[in-house]
């Protein structure tokens, strides 16, 4: 023991440490001296297994670093610590290390693929999804190389296999730079074409010089909307200044005379002077809101309007009965839909109704499951069916015409389901966006209101961790939050189930079932739980009465809390409903006077509206450009009025991020706006992702389903690694969206949904875990 020196062995595990005669350091002694303890009596290789495996954890490290230095960034955590676990010698070397690193990591390369392209493929793919970044042109030769080793190849066919693995590669990031460059290049076209078109605008000085009429006049038919204006410019003193196109403007010269004759006419029926404001007639936008008629977005959907529909609006607080009451009147009906705001819903819909005796088929944004002869349907909302009559629809949670990303997938669900008798169900707060859209579709509103079966109320007094009861619900609102309060009540010898947004709708059903059966006693949540899931709640208890809302933190309002607190109670088992602040988190006066608040008025009336590929076609054809980025630019330019009286455009960022992405690709312009359309994060390299995807796609190769590789066992999983496999399943999400739009291109459907279920899988059984002491996903 060169590093370890004692004047006495009274301990005889030190004793046969100094007989074995192997180098320890001082910093080992301790762990060492009670691992040799448990051995007793021990020899020279039980001291050296003793040893083995008070280093592994350095060598993990050591081994690591070395992987790095070499550039093998396909080595894993899990792969270092299974090589570690494999040293019998206490003395290797570095070399010693790397070669027991090989043979783990080849068995993982053998384990990749049946062959040695299919391993390659799949190691490249799942490092490109990891790390959002293609490997170096060298290290992907290396990879192939330990490919071909792990294949059993010889060296003549590993030289072939390194050749042609260099080439394809070489080809592919050719193409990447290839569509990058095109997409930039049309990008700079486009913004110089608008650019050229703002620069063409006159203001309403220039207008008597293109109609030939007097300043007058044109203030008088602008003001009347009689003259499309192309853009409205903020200046200094905060005046608004009114910008037209002389192309839009020029071709109404025609019509002077008409609009003197009217004023005239309105005048003498008036006995007004000529030139007083009259009630003229608008005679439309620019060309190309014309051809959008986004500002007529009601009669976009003639099969709705060619029926006589009839709306009934139940609003009501939660656990107040609107999904049973609508539900029972749908599965009376020969045909209809039932359309909710998640998969998890669509899937509860469809089963409600199979408990009604009605088989229904399902239809979300990844998944389809038909039933032949079903004359029903339940699905997401953004699948809304929208050209085949049924007699009944139900939308649920209204509420979201309000919502900043999603709000106009609820407009265009109401105004164009083809429904004759629709069913509108949501918060009292939907209430007056539903009215405004029932006035524009010309159809009969009826308004039915709800009482909750039980009584909610406000508890008086803050709720400590150590008084949690079974039955009651935590609220949250970030996963770290959700999963360091689960931490510390499974310390605490609680029994814990989770539900956040990141988890998929197959493992929030299975961590609600554990709560609904009692195999856990408290349910950790995000505002995850206000939508939909229902769970035999006693208690709502908000850890923090502020939340992050995309832009800044800020107090919760009065929807959220009657929403998310509405949980709490659950009629024929908990007859009354309390919500309730965590001590330490806020005043449970503000829940109480929330609570009972009457609904605010809402900001905005006007629903947003936002195009669909009919719309996106024909605005292309208007401008002659291909360009999606090109369309979509223009269509947030000259669509819609910033002053429309009846609509609002819908935030288009992403969709444009995403079109200015692959807008180089070889692909339509349709099957770029169908890309444009996917669900992806672009925290997570979506876009840049799908733009290599669309890349593949174009140049006719199969597009690889994202793969997680090889999980760790669930009771050693670290946050990090359930957080990466979060966002794996979240692109299989993405890649399954476009299977389903797509085949030929995303062909292995069913390997990407045995990997979705392995994933669910793998993520229940980490929350399962209900170890004390320090757990592995605290923090």
């Amino acid at each position: 023991m060169d590093d370890y020196t004692t004047e006495s062995l009274a301990n005889p595990a030190e004793a046969a440490i100094e007989a074995a005669g192997l180098r320890v350091e001082q910093r080992e002694m301790p762990q060492l001296v009670r691992l040799v303890s448990r051995r007793m009596p021990a020899d020279r290789e039980s001291v050296a297994e003793a040893l083995c495996q008070v280093r592994r954890k350095p060598w993990t490290g050591r081994l690591l670093d070395l992987a790095n230095r070499f550039g093998e960034s396909w080595v894993r955590r899990a792969d270092a610590e299974a090589a570690a676990g494999r040293v019998t010698d206490p003395e290797i070397g570095d070399e010693g290390l790397r070669e027991e690193l090989r043979e783990v990591v080849a068995a993982r390369l053998r384990a990749a693929g049946a062959t040695p392209e299919a391993a390659l493929e799949a190691i490249a793919s799942e490092l490109l999804e990891a790390t959002g970044h293609l490997l170096p042109a060298d290290r992907h030769a290396t990879l192939a190389q330990q490919v071909a080793h792990a294949h059993g190849m010889d060296r003549a066919a590993t030289a072939g296999f390194v050749a042609a693995a260099i080439r394809a590669e070489d080809r592919r990031r050719a193409e990447l730079r290839s569509a990058e460059q095109a997409a930039r290049a049309r990008r700079r076209e486009e913004v110089a074409r608008l650019k050229a078109w703002e620069k063409s605008l006159v203001g309403i000085e220039g207008i008597p010089g293109l109609l030939g009429c007097t300043p007058k006049e044109a203030l008088r038919w602008a003001g009347a909307g009689l003259l499309p204006v192309a853009r409205k410019q903020r200046e200094r003193g905060g005046r608004e200044r009114w910008e037209f196109d002389p192309a839009e403007i020029i071709p109404l010269k025609g019509e002077v005379a008409s609009w003197r004759r009217a004023e005239q006419d309105a005048a003498d029926a008036k006995g007004t002077k000529r030139g007083a404001p009259t009630p003229l007639t608008r005679v439309g936008n620019a060309a190309i809101a014309r051809v959008a008629a986004l500002d007529r977005y009601a009669a976009h959907f003639a099969t709705a309007r060619a029926l006589k529909r009839r709306i009934t609006l139940v609003t009501g607080p939660t656990n107040s009965g609107k999904s049973h009451t609508a539900l029972d009147r749908l599965a009376s009906a020969e045909n209809g839909y039932a359309l909710a705001p998640l998969r998890l819903l669509a899937h509860e819909f469809r089963e409600a109704l199979g408990q009604r005796g009605v088989d229904a088929s399902l239809a979300t944004g990844e998944e389809r499951i038909t039933i032949p002869g079903s004359k029903h349907l339940a699905a997401t909302v953004e699948m809304c069916p929208l050209h085949n009559p049924v007699d009944v629809a139900i939308v649920d949670e209204a509420q979201l015409l309000h919502d900043r990303d999603r709000g106009a997938a609820w407009t265009a669900a109401i105004m164009g389901v083809p429904a004759r008798e629709v069913f509108v169900l949501g918060a009292p707060e939907a209430i007056p966006m539903v009215e405004r859209i029932a006035q524009l579709c010309g159809d009969e509103l009826e308004k039915v209101s709800l009482e909750r079966k039980g009584p909610l109320r406000a508890a008086t007094n803050p709720v400590g961790l150590s008084e949690l009861r079974p039955g009651d619900a935590l609220i949250a609102f970030s996963r770290r939050d959700v999963l360091d309060l689960r931490a510390e009540l499974v310390r605490r010898g609680r029994r814990v189930a989770v539900i956040y947004g990141a988890l998929s709708p197959e493992v929030r059903r299975a961590e609600a079932a554990r709560f609904r059966n009692g195999e856990a006693d408290i349910v950790v949540a995000t505002d995850a739980i206000g939508m939909g899931l229902n769970l035999p709640i006693r208690r709502v208890i908000f850890s923090t009465l502020k939340k992050f809302d995309g832009e800044g933190r800020r107090d919760l309002n009065a929807q959220e809390i009657k929403q998310i607190g509405g949980r709490a109670g659950r009629f024929g088992k908990y007859e009354e409903g309390v919500v309730a602040v965590l001590a330490g988190a806020g005043s449970p006066d503000f829940v109480r006077h929330l609570l009972h608040s009457p609904p605010a008025p809402p900001e905005e009336l006007r629903p947003q509206v936002q195009p669909d590929a009919d719309i996106v076609r024909a605005v292309a054809t208007e401008i002659g450009s291909d360009s999606l980025f090109g369309v979509l630019a223009r269509i947030k330019r000259a669509v819609l009025r910033l002053d429309d009286p009846n609509y609002r455009l819908a935030d288009m960022t992403q969709a444009q991020a995403i079109a200015s992405a692959i807008d180089g690709v070889g692909l339509s312009l349709m099957d770029r706006w169908t890309y444009a359309l996917c669900p992806v994060d672009e925290r997570d390299n979506g876009i840049q992702r799908l733009a290599r995807w669309a890349v593949d796609h174009a140049a006719g190769r199969a597009v690889v389903p994202p793969s997680a590789g090889r999980l760790p066992a669930p009771d050693q999983a670290t946050g990090e690694e359930l957080q990466r496999g979060e966002k794996v399943h979240k692109r299989l999400v993405a890649w399954r969206w476009l299977a389903l739009r797509f085949p030929m291109a995303y062909p292995d459907f069913e390997r990407a949904e045995a990997e979705t279920a392995r994933l669910d899988n793998w993520i229940e059984d980490v929350l399962r875990q209900q170890r004390r002491g320090r757990t592995a996903l605290a923090g």
